[in-house]
Order: C-alpha cells, then structure tokens, then sequence
C-alpha cells in the first residue's frame, strides 16, 4: 500500500478563520512522537493487569520513518493530525476486554485511560483513547484530558489528539470529540488518496 503523508496538510480546509493553523511539513520522525509514555515509578494499576495499556508498547528498534501534520486552535480545543509513514509497521495496541478502562494512581499522580467509541475505516485498524491525568504541582492540583484517536494501515498511521485550550480563570472547554472522529476519517481519506 502507498499513501502521501504530506496530503495531511490538506485538512487545513475543515477549520473556519477563528482557528489558528500551523502546519508541520513532512520531515524526519520526532523519536518523542512514537516513544512510550513516561510514567513516574510506583504507579499501582486497576486492573493489575493493563499496564501495557497505559504506558504503551516500545516502537521496533530502528524504526525510522517521516511524519507530517496540521494543528488547529480555536473555540476552545486544540487538534493535532497528524501521517506517519515508517520503515515497519507499528504495532496496534489492542487493550482487549479486560482493559476498556484503567485506573492508576501512585504519589502524586492519579488518573484515568478508557477505551473510546472511534469510526470504523475500510482497510484500517482504529482506536480512540481517553485521558485524564491528575496531579499535584507546586502545591496545587492539576489535571489534563487528551483524546488520541488512531488509524494503522501498513506502514501508515494517522494519528489525530484533542484536547481543551486551558485559559487561566476560566473554565476549560468540553473536546469536541465528534470534530475529533470526522478529522480521523478526513485525515486517513487524503493521506490513503
């Protein structure tokens, strides 16, 4: 299968001119990006069992690749789609039954991953995570929420995250979650041609 991960640019159009667009041409693949995530030690998890979940797989060793993406700011929430293409495919985490929803906590840190309704695309396995983390900074306490919604298909994957744009005072925007699956569909449409 081929596709062009620089199509991804072309999602731009979906957004009015309220957002604010940046757009990250096809370059090299940020490790960062494909990396696990980064958990503080000690962290206990309910159900034992679904700490891969959480944390995330270990990319194939070598894994080299491009990306490219759009981001988009307005009305509250921020998006991100962004095309990899790589030397191998990466591995679909399926967290199977007994991981639709994962609680973990430990010192400072507690939160939440749940399994989330994602569409359903020919010729691609898809999943959509919810987040929410919550911790203590300087005293005080803080808390994020992300959605990450996935396409793999060969060496491709479209990855598109949602989150609230936090303003300082003010109550933070409810993602809209469903502008989140249409850009997914929209994102893997132009990259697959």
């Amino acid at each position: 299968m081929t596709a062009d991960i620089t199509k991804i640019s072309q999602v731009k159009s979906l957004f009015g001119p309220e957002y604010k667009i940046k757009d990250v041409p096809k370059t090299a693949i940020d490790p960062k990006v494909l990396s696990t995530h980064k958990l503080p030690p000690g962290l206990t998890f309910h159900p034992p069992d679904c700490s891969s979940f959480v944390v995330g797989e270990d990319m194939p060793a070598g894994l080299q690749g491009n990306m490219a993406a759009v981001e988009a700011e307005g009305h509250g929430n921020r998006y991100i789609a962004m095309a990899v293409q790589t030397s191998a495919p990466i591995p679909f985490s399926d967290p199977g039954r007994n991981c639709q929803k994962v609680a973990f906590e430990g010192g400072r840190v507690r939160g939440l991953i749940e399994v989330v309704d994602t569409p359903q695309i020919d010729g691609t396995r898809t999943l959509g995570v919810h987040r929410v983390i919550q911790t203590v900074v300087q005293g005080k306490p803080r808390s994020g929420e992300l959605y990450n919604y996935t396409a793999h298909f060969g060496d491709y994957q479209v990855i598109v995250t949602a989150n609230a744009v936090t303003v300082p005072g003010q109550p933070a925007s409810p993602v809209d979650t469903k502008r989140a699956c249409d850009l997914l569909v929209k994102s893997v449409a132009l990259t697959k041609g």
